[in-house]
């Protein structure tokens, strides 16, 4: 496999001209009132998801540049590989196959490995179900608290919230992440022990936030009177013989090819799998699938992660928009714009490439947002007037789960509002109330919010996550820059306790005596 990093590629001299003679100056009303098919020219439906990609600062032909500029890179070569299951995570030499896990078990496999690990996901996935619906069954849980951090709460937490209205009725789901205290305190306020299940989510058993809290929650267990710590917890991780020291007994693992923020789809689903049941959690896989078939299978004109990922590049790389603004108007997706930025941010948040070269181009956009409706009145004066143009990701849900009449249309209208507001912009000659207009966005549009709707949609923004790191010639899929930081809170820890300054800067040093006085 032979892959070209972008700006080594031949068409790269080609979109920078694009850009100079009518990329900067592109103008959407223009393109728009010359083009009457400009709608159908830059939309499409993918499984679950319609992508409308027309009031984005691009035409054909620097699309067609851009589909030249993937070809060039050896992007549908990357692509394979990943669903070969090749070690395409050069730094830790591990291959990229959370795709597996979503794959059905009657699927066709390229090799006796790809088989044989193909049928260990369908037994684990059998065993979590499982268990899942066990705790359904048992009312006499009636909460259930995931402690885990990053990808093993981002995912879980987001996805629970998006299908609460599939949710069983008689389960409550709380999440805890955060090392502070106050958040776990907080937590077991709620809970009545003697009805609670811990899940503590940890690859390794070793995350220090996680056990920390888990410890916790175990000593606050004991001491209010439970005893049965094999019935009140159970573990995700790979290091069962942790687990087992810790007193779990029931754990359900995964894979060194599973990265954390593409965990959802493993053992680490288990709380959603036990919101939305065995059915619910099989329906969101096979949305997943879906999408993963359309990436793999569908033409690249016709690929809407790649549409996607190539339109990041063209803004990142060329109009050097540095953040991409996501607006779910669906107030159970207000979660969704976190998880991006884990997704997109720990993938591509990097600066050399796969062979540790530094790059000379920007990666990784910062996507940020909430619910459109909400971020209307407060961060939206700043998309429509600012001074910084930040394409904005619009996502909506055509049918509404609720009876309130009137609220969605109004919701619905808003949205299209908002998109063309940005587009069409007003002239004031005062200027204060002048809108330049002429700013970009993408509208995703879901038809109901199911389960399977949901699986596809994270699908995608994965893979054009994929798309823009592998032309961007890095290796999405580690996450070093984490790790330091976690180094050196564990010296801080212990010099927090014996006062210890010593080698410190003057500033670490004197927040720490700070930080020990009374």
């Amino acid at each position: 496999m032979t892959r070209l990093r972008c700006d080594r590629a031949p068409v790269w001299h080609a979109l920078q001209s694009a850009f100079d003679d009518h990329g900067r100056n592109f103008d959407l009303r223009q393109a728009f009132a010359a083009d009457p098919q400009r709608f159908a020219r830059f939309s499409q439906q993918a499984p679950y998801v319609f992508g409308d990609l027309s009031k984005n600062l691009l035409d054909a032909d620097t699309e067609q540049l851009l589909l030249r500029l993937a070809d060039q890179c050896g992007l549908a070569a990357y692509r394979d590989a990943m669903f070969a299951g090749d070690a395409i995570n050069n730094t830790e030499h591990r291959a990229v196959w959370h795709l597996l896990l979503r794959t059905p078990a009657d699927a066709p496999t390229a090799s006796a490995f790809e088989a044989a690990e193909l049928a260990k996901v369908h037994s684990t996935l059998d065993a979590m179900l499982a268990f899942a619906e066990q705790v359904r069954a048992d009312d006499a849980i009636t909460d259930i608290v995931n402690i885990g951090i990053g990808g093993s709460d981002l995912g879980p937490q987001m996805a629970v919230l998006a299908l609460q209205t599939f949710a069983h009725p008689g389960k409550r789901m709380h999440f805890v992440s955060n090392v502070d205290g106050h958040e776990l305190a907080a937590t077991l306020a709620q809970l009545d022990a003697s009805r609670t299940l811990f899940l503590v989510a940890s690859k390794t058993f070793t995350t220090i936030e996680t056990m920390t809290n888990a410890a916790s929650a175990k000593r606050w267990f004991a001491a209010q009177g439970g005893t049965d710590i094999a019935r009140h917890f159970a573990a995700l991780t790979t290091n069962v013989a942790a687990a087992r020291e810790f007193g779990i007994s029931t754990s359900f693992g995964f894979w060194d090819w599973v990265g954390g923020r593409y965990s959802l789809w493993s053992a680490i689903g288990l709380p959603l799998a036990i919101a939305i049941g065995a059915a619910g959690f099989r329906a969101f896989l096979a949305g997943a699938h879906a999408m993963d078939t359309h990436f793999r299978k569908a033409p690249m004109a016709a690929n809407l992660p790649v549409r996607l990922g190539l339109l990041d590049i063209w803004y990142r790389n060329f109009h050097h928009f540095s953040s991409r603004s996501v607006a779910p108007y669906h107030s159970a997706l207000r979660r969704l714009p976190a998880y991006l930025q884990q997704l997109e941010m720990e993938s591509n948040g990097k600066r050399v490439d796969a062979s540790g070269a530094t790059l000379p181009f920007g990666t990784a956009p910062v996507p940020w947002g909430e619910s459109g409706t909400n971020g209307q009145h407060a961060y939206f004066q700043m998309l429509h007037q600012g001074t910084d143009v930040v394409p904005v990701e619009f996502v909506a849900v055509k049918k509404p789960r609720h009876g309130l009449e009137g609220h969605h249309d109004l919701l619905l209208a808003n949205v299209l509002a908002q998109a063309q507001a940005l587009m069409q912009g007003k002239a004031d000659a005062g200027g204060h109330k002048h809108f330049p207009g002429n700013r970009p966005s993408t509208l995703l549009l879901l038809d109901d919010l199911t389960p399977a709707a949901l699986g596809a949609l994270i699908a995608l923004q994965e893979h054009r996550v994929f798309v823009s790191g592998a032309l961007w010639g890095i290796n999405s899929f580690d996450q070093w820059g984490v790790e330091l930081g976690k180094v050196l809170a564990k010296d801080i820890a212990q010099r927090l306790h014996n006062g210890d300054a010593s080698g410190l800067d003057g500033s670490t040093a004197g927040l720490l005596q700070m930080l020990r006085q009374p």
